[in-house]
């Protein structure tokens, strides 16, 4: 446990995770000084800041500069030029994530991608629940990782975001992933996919296997983005004989997933398609609820995971063949007359768009929904997804303009969700699917993605 006697400490954020590290720091005899950016942050009334100091509306430069420690919230930017001023000063700038670390005793798998970590998270958890295992979920999946420290576990599973990983440094997992890496905070990352495929790769420090997708080789670490023209086998290699030359890393374990290569693969046999470990078929994929190629390559990653935490195989496999995936995450949500509704509001990125559209099977037309915030996102690798006859967009919020743009001529904006969903429904007959693949953030028009979704599935059934 370390000891924080006499520092001054600042929390920067008062949602969820702030009043997690107020909780943290009263618990331990310190009072901490909190400031939020917003004018009326949404725990301002919590109980447990009554008796503290506080600041609205703005960061308080004078006491970031005063300051020995500064707790982070992951919304705010590293680069802030108060924040990054205070830093420059010799003010320690850490996050919830790493306060948890340096208390933490129990194994850790770290989980992170630009798409897939909450589901790979919760099947984690489904499958140390079959072992009979106590397990902890926490990080950016909602569930604060500090409240994690009041409980006994068996293993704690944390889904991280780049964010959060810009200021971890004491994370030491027993297993760690990055599950893929595709364009996404463009907002926060000026200098581009580099500066945030570097943020991410941060999850690799000091794991004890890293678990790598042998599809992606921007997951692999230690390489530049120019060497992708080299196969992933060849990187993995390649990757593999640089770590066991670095001192720091001889104790890591190098293993992969992916689709056709890599040790956890899958394998198709007399026309069924197989989740396989090493040379073992282990799994036939008509036995998974969750479906599509991007939910097997998730399986797949988990169960890599779960086996190097040490997870009875048998209890990860009867996992896989239980768990219904997440809400709002390419989600059925209603059938009527042959036509599908599905939510993917989860979706607020272009890579995830991509995945839930490549995974589909329509007999007839697709309709989907695009639009919200893209966070200054590139849209143009989306077009060969929009490609054929059968498929018909409707674009909504900030950027359905541009959205509308990759195909003008099957495309149509609206003003919002609602008035999209009205569209499509004069033009749906049998065999259709209606898919809610936004590609963009909600804050633009909603509280979050899951209000988005719920307002999605409230229309289907109203209309459909």
């Amino acid at each position: 446990m370390v000891d924080y006697s006499g520092k001054k400490v600042v929390i920067i954020g008062l949602g969820l995770t702030g009043i997690s590290c107020i909780d943290f720091f009263i618990s331990r005899g310190i009072t901490p000084y909190v400031m939020d950016t917003r004018t009326n942050p949404p725990q301002l009334n919590h109980k447990l800041i009554a008796n503290i100091t506080y600041h609205c509306g703005s960061l308080n430069r004078e006491k970031l500069l005063e300051a020995d420690l500064i707790i982070a919230s992951p919304g705010i930017a590293l680069f802030n030029p108060v924040l990054n001023e205070a830093r420059i000063a010799g003010v320690e700038v850490i996050g919830d994530i790493e306060l948890f670390c340096r208390e933490n005793q129990v194994p850790i798998i770290a989980i992170t991608g630009s798409n897939g970590k909450s589901t790979v998270t919760m099947l984690l958890n489904e499958m140390a629940q079959a072992a009979g295992w106590q397990v902890g979920i926490g990080g950016n999946i909602g569930i604060p990782a500090l409240t994690l420290l009041k409980q006994e576990y068996q293993l704690i599973v944390l889904e991280l975001s780049s964010f959060q990983l810009e200021t971890t440094y004491s994370l030491s997992a027993c297993a760690a992933t990055v599950l893929n890496i595709t364009e996404d905070h463009n907002d926060r990352y000026p200098l581009g996919i580099k500066q945030y495929q570097t943020a991410k790769l941060r999850i690799y420090k000091n794991a004890k296997t890293c678990v790598v997708n042998a599809n992606d080789t921007s997951t692999i670490p230690n390489f530049s983005m120019s060497k992708c023209t080299i196969t992933p086998q060849v990187m993995l290699r390649q990757a593999m004989s640089k770590q066991k030359k670095n001192k720091q890393r001889r104790n890591n374990c190098w293993i992969n997933f992916g689709i056709d290569v890599g040790y956890y693969n899958l394998n198709k046999k007399n026309k069924t398609l197989w989740l396989q470990a090493g040379k073992e078929r282990v799994l036939d994929t008509k036995k998974i609820k969750l479906n599509g190629y991007h939910n097997y390559t998730n399986a797949l990653a988990a169960l890599a995971l779960a086996d190097a935490a040490g997870i009875p195989r048998s209890c990860s496999l009867k996992a896989l063949t239980t768990y219904q995936g997440l809400s709002h995450r390419f989600q059925l949500v209603f059938e009527n007359r042959g036509i599908r509704w599905i939510n993917d509001s989860k979706a607020t990125n272009v890579g995830s768009t991509k995945a839930a559209i490549n995974s589909l099977q329509v007999s007839g037309t697709l309709h989907l929904l695009l639009g919200g915030d893209g966070k200054s996102a590139n849209f143009s690798s989306l077009t060969k997804f929009l490609q054929g006859d059968r498929i018909r967009i409707y674009c909504f919020g900030y950027d359905a303009q541009q959205l509308a743009q990759l195909r003008p001529k099957i495309s149509q904006c609206a003003n919002n969700l609602q008035q999209a969903m009205k569209l499509i429904i004069r033009k749906i007959v049998s065999g259709d699917v209606v898919l809610l693949s936004p590609a963009c953030a909600s804050l633009d028009q909603f509280h979050n993605f899951e209000q988005r979704g719920d307002e999605f599935s409230r229309l289907a059934k109203e209309l459909g």
